[in-house]
């Protein structure tokens, strides 16, 4: 499976240890799907190193961090007001909410590489 939305970042330390990052800013709409995409890696994370979850200067082989949040904008039109040399902005309406939701995700070499080929990340 490739992820859709999800477009993963690579950086590793000194030892080999490899953290993946990836984050989705969506509307509405997209939002179950993006859900999805990570409830497939974690499930899959999971599965495939069962019992191993933690960091791994504690020895685990993996962890992860997930976060969520909304974002509100608000358009304006800007003026230049060329007599007093001063800007006027007048507000417009919200627009919807847009759903910003961020995967960390990472371990040791061993699962980093299986990782990458499951979800064939480059």
């Amino acid at each position: 499976m490739t992820p859709d939305y999800l477009d993963f970042d690579y950086s590793e330390d000194a030892d080999g240890n490899g953290s993946f990052d990836a984050m989705a800013s969506v509307a509405p709409q997209q939002l179950p799907a993006v859900h999805a995409e990570i409830a497939a890696v974690l499930a899959w994370a999971h599965d495939a190193f069962a019992g191993r979850r933690g960091a791994t200067d504690d020895g685990g082989e993996w962890d992860f961090d997930l976060q969520s949040h909304q974002e509100f904008s608000v358009p304006e039109t800007m003026r230049f007001e060329e007599a007093t040399g001063m800007l006027t902005v007048q507000p417009g309406e919200p627009g919807a909410a847009r759903h910003v939701v961020s995967l960390s995700i990472g371990g040791s070499p061993a699962f980093c590489d299986a990782l990458r080929t499951q979800f064939e990340i480059a």
